[in-house]
C-alpha cells in the first residue's frame, strides 16, 4: 500500500469521512504537508519498492534517497513499535546503503513478522509499506531428479493454499521462464512444476523452491548417455554444379567412423572429401551432379545416423542477361514496348509474364513467345494505364526464378495533394499544395488552379492554362468576404494538364477569429474504476475578445506526471467526454480546452485531482432469496456463492461460529463476488458460517448454517415396559450419532398380530422412550424404532414381542357373608414428566401418567397460565396416560409447564421445563 493511501484510509477511519470532495482536500492538505516535512532532511526520493519476500525465506523492501544531512538519524517501525537493525546481513533486521539505494531485510520470516512497517528520519515519515505473510505450505515437496544429457528435467511440488507464482532457484540463481526454463503452474494453483530444459552436466546441483515462508530443496543429478549422436545428419537439397556438404556431432571427440552411400561405402576422391574436426564429421560434394542423389548415413561406435540428399536442377539466368533485363522499357502512348529474357534448367519448364502484379494473357495487343531457352513480351500500342513493374517468373520441378523490369509510358501528370489552407481574410486565401508523386515522366510546368462557392456544381479558373502557376502555393484575392470556397488543383506538364486533386476543405472569406473563453462548469458526472465521465458548459462568447467555441479538448494527467496527455486527436463537439483506461485507485488531474478557427483557449481544470473508482456504496447483498441453511452428506463438498455489490473495493471475512474459518477452507474473491468452498466435509464442519462485507462506506453481514451429517445409525435394543394396565412403554439406547446431531429425533412404529401392519405411532422423538396406548388383551405387538435426521432414516431396532394374556375367570358361587369394599384414592403421579430440550420449529410432546379415584380431573399450566383452552396445544387423557403435543415449538413456549391432578380425596402435581434451541 502506497503512503497516499494508507494516509487516505487513515483519515477516512478517525474522522468518519462521508463527504467525498472534503475526503480529496483533507488528503491533499496531509500529502502536502508530509512532502514539507520530509523536505527539511530529504533532497530527492524515488523508486520505491514494496516489500516482497525473497528467496531463501528472507523479505526486502528498498527505495533511492538523497540525504541533505548525511548524519541525521534512520528509524524502522513495526506497527508503531520500534524495530532495532544493523548493517550486517546476518542479523534479523538489516540495512544496506548502496549509493543513493536504501534496502531493508528481514531474515528467517515468521508469522509474527507481518505488519505495517514504516521507514523515519528524524521523525518524518519516509515509507510505509504493509506485508502480509503467505501462509502456504508444501503438501508435496519436491524430490530429486535423474536426468540424462539432453534431456528434461521437471520438479513439482504441490501447495496447501492457492498461489499464483512461487520463487524457484536453481544453484543460488533465480530461474525464470525463458530458454533454459518452463515455469507451469496449475489452473488451481496448488501444483507447480519447474522444467530444465535440454539438461547439461553443468545444470546438475541442489535447486530450491519458496512460497511464502515456506521452502524446500532437491537435487538435479545429470546422468551421462555414452557416445551418442548429439545432432545428427539433415535432409538437404543442393542445386546442380553446387558445394554439398553434410554434418553431424558425436557426444564425444576422437571417435572414428564410416560414410555410406544407398547402402556403398564412400571412398573419398577428386569431388569427395571427408573431415573430422573434434566430435564434427563431414562429408563435402564439390560439384553435385544428378547422380550424387541419395541416401547417406554416417556409422561411430555403433551408433547412425542418415539423411537424404537431392540435386535439383532449377531455373537459372546469366547475371548479365537479368541486369539487361531490369533495365526499365520507356515510351511513349500508343507505342509497343519489348521485354525479353533467356534461361537454362531441367525441363519442363512453365513461363507467367505479369504486369503489375496481374497475369498477362495473350490478346491482340499482348503477344508471348516460348521456347526451351528464352521468352519475350511483346506490347502493343500502349496507354498510361500500362505503366508498371513488368515480371517474368520461369518455374519447374525444382524451384523458380524471377525477373523483374519496368514499363514506364508518358503522357499527362498525376494528382496533387489537396490544397491546403494556410490563413484567411476578407480580402485574400492564401493555399498551398504538394506536387504529384507522378510527373507523366516529364517536368512539372506549372499547376491550374480553381474554385467553387459552397452549393454551387460549377467550378471556375483562378488562372489561364496558358499561364500555369509556377509556385506549390498562391494567394487567391478574386474572393468576397462572407462566401464559403473549395479550391482543387491540376498539375501540367508537356503533355498538358493532368486529373485535378481533390477538393480541399470549406473556408469562408473573412478575417481571423479569435480563440474563445474557458469553459465553465467542469465536474465529474460518473466514475468507476477505469472510466471517468465529464461535463460542463460552453464558454461565453464576447464579440472582439473571445468567439464561439467549435469544439474541445480534453486533457488528463497521473497526479505524480507532470506531462499533460491529450484524450482526443480531434476535437469533440459535445459537452461531455468519457474517458477510458484509467488505473484502479490512482490519481488525476483533469482539465479540458475549448478551440475554434482562432485557436485553443485557456484550459480549465478540476479544483482537486480525483480517484479513479466509483462513487462510493454501502455493501449489499445482490440475491433476492440467499438460502441460511444447508444440508451436506459428509464427504461431499460444500459451496457458498455471495453476490454483492460495493465500492470501493470491500475488505471480506468469513467466520466459522464467531471465529475465523479453517485453512482448509477454500475461500475465493472477486469484485462482487465471494465463494466459500470445503472440497471434502466432514461432520466437524458444521456451524454457522458468516460473511462480513466492508468498506469505508459500510458493511454488511449474512450467515448461512452447513450441516454435514450421514444417514443415522440405528438406536440400540428396544425393551418394553408395562406401568399402567393399557399402555406398554418402549426404552432404547441412544444412537451413536445422537450426541453429535441435535435434530436427530426418533420414530417408533408398530404391528400388531390382528391388523398386521406398521403404523407410525409417534415422531419427532428427542427422548428414549415412548408409552404406547390402547394395547388390548389378547393381541401380540411388535414395536420397531427409527433414528432419523436430515439425510433420511437407520435401520430399525427391533423390540421383542409383547403379548397380554386375557384372563377367563371361572365361574363359582360362595355363599359367605358380603363385605363391601372401597377402592377410593387420591390422586398421584406414577410417571412424571420428563425435562425437554427442541430445535425451533421442531415438534415437542410431553407425557406422563397419573392414578386416583374418582377419576381425577387435568389441568395443564405454562408459567402458572392454564393451557386447557388453548387451541394451540394438543391435550389427551386417556386411561390415566396425559400427553400434550406442541407443533412447532418457538422462543415464547420457553417456561415451566406443570400439570395438576385433583378429586374429591386430594391433589397432586408434577413439573417440568422446556428449552428451544436455536
Amino acid at each position: 500500500m502506497s503512503a497516499d493511501k494508507k494516509d487516505y484510509e487513515k483519515i477516512c477511519a478517525e474522522f468518519g469521512v462521508t463527504n467525498f470532495r472534503w475526503m480529496l482536500k483533507t488528503l491533499n492538505a496531509k500529502k502536502v504537508e508530509r512532502e514539507e516535512d520530509q523536505a527539511k532532511y530529504v533532497e530527492n526520493l524515488s523508486n520505491l519498492k514494496h516489500i516482497e519476500v525473497k528467496p531463501g525465506g528472507g523479505a526486502e523492501f528498498e527505495f533511492e534517497m538523497s540525504l541533505k544531512d548525511p548524519n541525521v538519524k534512520i528509524f524502522l517501525f513495526k506497527d508503531g513499535v520500534m524495530v532495532p537493525f544493523s548493517v550486517e546481513t546476518e542479523d534479523k533486521h538489516f540495512l544496506k546503503k548502496t549509493g543513493r539505494k536504501f534496502t531493508f531485510g528481514i531474515k528467517d520470516l515468521a508469522g509474527d513478522d507481518e505488519g505495517l512497517y514504516q521507514v523515519m528520519v528524524e521523525g518524518v515519515l519516509i515509507f510505509s509499506t504493509d506485508f502480509k505473510v503467505p501462509m502456504a505450505d508444501f503438501l508435496v515437496k519436491i524430490q530429486e531428479v535423474k536426468a540424462t544429457e539432453r534431456e528434461d528435467g521437471v520438479f513439482e511440488c504441490v501447495l496447501s493454499s492457492p498461489m499464483s507464482k512461487i520463487q524457484w532457484t536453481g544453484k543460488n540463481q533465480p530461474c525464470e521462464q525463458g530458454e533454459k526454463f518452463d515455469i507451469e503452474v496449475s489452473e488451481d494453483m496448488l501444483i507447480h512444476r519447474l522444467v530444465v530444459k535440454d539438461c547439461a552436466k553443468l545444470d546438475g546441483g541442489i535447486y530450491s523452491v519458496c512460497a511464502g515462508i515456506k521452502s524446500c530443496n532437491a537435487f538435479l543429478v545429470v546422468e551421462d548417455p555414452g557416445v551418442h549422436f548429439t545432432s545428427g545428419l539433415s535432409d538437404i537439397s543442393v542445386n546442380m554444379g553446387n558445394r554439398g556438404e553434410l554434418e553431424c556431432k558425436l557426444s564425444r571427440e576422437n571417435c572414428e567412423g564410416i560414410w555410406y552411400k544407398d547402402g556403398e561405402e564412400i571412398e573419398a576422391s577428386d569431388d569427395i572429401a571427408m573431415t573430422h574436426d573434434g566430435a564434427f564429421h563431414r562429408l563435402i560434394l564439390k560439384n553435385c551432379k544428378e547422380e550424387d542423389s541419395g541416401k547417406y548415413r554416417f556409422e561411430a561406435d555403433g551408433r547412425k545416423t542418415e539423411s537424404i540428399l537431392v540435386v535439383e536442377d532449377p531455373p537459372r539466368v546469366n547475371p548479365d542477361d537479368l541486369a539487361d533485363f531490369s533495365k526499365p522499357v520507356i515510351i511513349k502512348v500508343g507505342q509497343s514496348a519489348t521485354f525479353k529474357l533467356s534461361f537454362m534448367g531441367r525441363d519442363p519448364m512453365k513461363i507467367y509474364w505479369y504486369n503489375e502484379g496481374e497475369e498477362l494473357v495473350e490478346d491482340k495487343h499482348i503477344n508471348i513467345e516460348k521456347s526451351l531457352t528464352h521468352s519475350r513480351l511483346l506490347l502493343s500500342k500502349c496507354q498510361r494505364k500500362a505503366t508498371g513493374e513488368i515480371k517474368i517468373k520461369i518455374k519447374n520441378e525444382c524451384g523458380t526464378i524471377e525477373g523483374r523490369s519496368r514499363l514506364i509510358v508518358l503522357a499527362y501528370p498525376g494528382q496533387p495533394s489537396s490544397p491546403k489552407v494556410i490563413s484567411a481574410f476578407a480580402n485574400c486565401i492564401n493555399l498551398e499544395w504538394v506536387p504529384p508523386s507522378n510527373t507523366g515522366g516529364t517536368n512539372i510546368l506549372g499547376y491550374h488552379l480553381e474554385k467553387r462557392k459552397k452549393g454551387s456544381n460549377l467550378w471556375g479558373s483562378i488562372n489561364n492554362l496558358k499561364e500555369p502557376i509556377k509556385g506549390q502555393g498562391i494567394a487567391v484575392k478574386d474572393v468576397i468576404e462572407g462566401i464559403e470556397y473549395e479550391f482543387r488543383v491540376a498539375a501540367i506538364n508537356i503533355s498538358g494538364a493532368g486529373e485535378p486533386s481533390t477538393p480541399s476543405e470549406f473556408v469562408i472569406a473573412r478575417d481571423p477569429k479569435k480563440p474563445p473563453g474557458q469553459i465553465i462548469d467542469l465536474k465529474v458526472t460518473d466514475s468507476t474504476y477505469t472510466t471517468l465521465s465529464l461535463g460542463w458548459t460552453k464558454p461565453i462568447e464576447e464579440e472582439g475578445v473571445q468567439d464561439e467555441a467549435k469544439g474541445y479538448f480534453v486533457e488528463i494527467r497521473p497526479a505524480a506526471n507532470p506531462e499533460w496527455d491529450r484524450c482526443n486527436n480531434n476535437p469533440i463537439i459535445m459537452t461531455s467526454n468519457n474517458i477510458l483506461g484509467l488505473k484502479s485507485m490512482a490519481m488525476y488531474w483533469v482539465r479540458v480546452i475549448a478551440t475554434n478557427d482562432g485557436g485553443e483557449g485557456e484550459p480549465r481544470g478540476l479544483d482537486n485531482y480525483i480517484l479513479a473508482m466509483p462513487p462510493p456504496v454501502r455493501p449489499h447483498f445482490t440475491d433476492r432469496k440467499m438460502k441460511s441453511f444447508m444440508v451436506v452428506r459428509a464427504g461431499n463438498s460444500a459451496r457458498i456463492n455471495i453476490n454483492f455489490v460495493a465500492s470501493p473495493m470491500p475488505n471480506i471475512t468469513w467466520l466459522k461460529d464467531g471465529m475465523p474459518v479453517s485453512k482448509l477452507v477454500t475461500i475465493s474473491n472477486s469484485d462482487n463476488t465471494s465463494q466459500l468452498l470445503i472440497p471434502t466435509s466432514e461432520r466437524p464442519d458444521t456451524g454457522i458460517y458468516t460473511i462480513i462485507v466492508k468498506n469505508m462506506v459500510g458493511q454488511e453481514t449474512f450467515s448461512i448454517e452447513i450441516r454435514v451429517t450421514d444417514d443415522p445409525k440405528p438406536p440400540g435394543p428396544a425393551e418394553l415396559e408395562q406401568n399402567v394396565p393399557g399402555t406398554v412403554t418402549v426404552t432404547w439406547t441412544p444412537s451413536p450419532d445422537e450426541k453429535r446431531d441435535d435434530r436427530l429425533h426418533y420414530i417408533v412404529s408398530r404391528r400388531d398380530s390382528v391388523k398386521r401392519m406398521w403404523q407410525t405411532v409417534a415422531d419427532h422423538l428427542f427422548n428414549n422412550k415412548f408409552t404406547a396406548l390402547n394395547i388390548m388383551a389378547g393381541r401380540e405387538y411388535y414395536f420397531r424404532v427409527y433414528a432419523k435426521n436430515d439425510m433420511g432414516l437407520s435401520e430399525p431396532s427391533e423390540s421383542p414381542t409383547w403379548g397380554v394374556t386375557k384372563k377367563k375367570d371361572k365361574f363359582s358361587m360362595a355363599f359367605s357373608s358380603f363385605k363391601s369394599l372401597n377402592f377410593e384414592s387420591a390422586p398421584s403421579f406414577l410417571v412424571p414428566l420428563k425435562t425437554h430440550s427442541t430445535p425451533e420449529s421442531y415438534e415437542c410432546y410431553m407425557s406422563c401418567a397419573v392414578r386416583g379415584d374418582p377419576t381425577p380431573h387435568v389441568t395443564w399450566y405454562r408459567n402458572n397460565i392454564s393451557l386447557n383452552t388453548n387451541t394451540n396445544y394438543l391435550i389427551t387423557n386417556t386411561c390415566g396416560v396425559c400427553s400434550m403435543l406442541i407443533l412447532r415449538v418457538g422462543p415464547k413456549d420457553t417456561g415451566e409447564y406443570k400439570v395438576i391432578a385433583d378429586n374429591a380425596l386430594g391433589r397432586a402435581e408434577c413439573s417440568t421445563k422446556l428449552t428451544v434451541n436455536e
